[in-house]
């Protein structure tokens, strides 16, 4: 049994929720959020306070327990203040722009990467282009979108060009001639 699936979600005084049937509602000042629970899985709201519970005889579905917990936290979490993912996109010529519906990236590719922003997402560039803010009340969502977006170009491992996440540390590989140069010397006035 899970110890996080057992806590109890308190909601703030500006948000609601409600279970129809499997589907748990959750509103708030900033959008409303739905999640489907899995069978075997109950929720019910009283007050202001979601209670998660495994339905009798479904002890399988223990695994799920914590996970749909978390899943409704974050949607009460949402719906209060939005969810942030910071990409940072760094090689010579590399940069991105908003245009309308869509991202545009220049990532040394013979083509622009035109990447559609889904609804319920807002996404900003800093000034220099270089640093990708992706918001939304949908944790999942706005986790999958960096995701894609990283996957684009990653970070390669001997420059350190590509898409990482702000803060993420890459690390670097010794490059041909940094490895070659002692044992090359050595080896060569070995010979005659």
């Amino acid at each position: 049994m899970s110890r996080i699936g057992k806590m109890p979600i308190n909601m703030p005084d500006k948000v609601k929720a409600r279970v129809d049937g499997r589907t748990v509602h959750v509103e708030g000042p900033l959008g409303k959020l739905n999640y489907s629970l899995p069978d075997g899985i109950n929720a019910a709201v009283a007050g202001n306070v979601i209670n998660i519970s495994i339905a009798q005889g479904a002890l399988d579905k223990g695994a799920l327990f914590g996970t749909c917990r978390a899943r409704i936290n974050n949607m009460v979490t949402g719906v209060t203040k939005e969810f942030e993912k910071v990409l940072e996109i760094s090689g010579v010529g590399f940069k991105g722009a908003v245009e309308g519906s869509r991202v545009s990236l220049t990532l040394g590719f013979s083509h622009p990467v035109l990447v559609d922003i889904p609804p319920g997402i807002k996404m900003s560039f800093d000034p220099k282009q270089v640093v990708l803010t992706i918001k939304g009340i949908d944790r999942e969502a706005v986790g999958n979108l960096a995701a894609q977006i990283k996957k684009i170009k990653r970070p390669e491992p001997y420059k350190g060009t590509g898409i990482k996440y702000q803060g993420e540390h890459i690390i670097r590989k010794a490059g041909k001639t940094a490895a070659g140069a002692g044992a090359g010397a050595g080896g060569g006035a070995a010979k005659k």
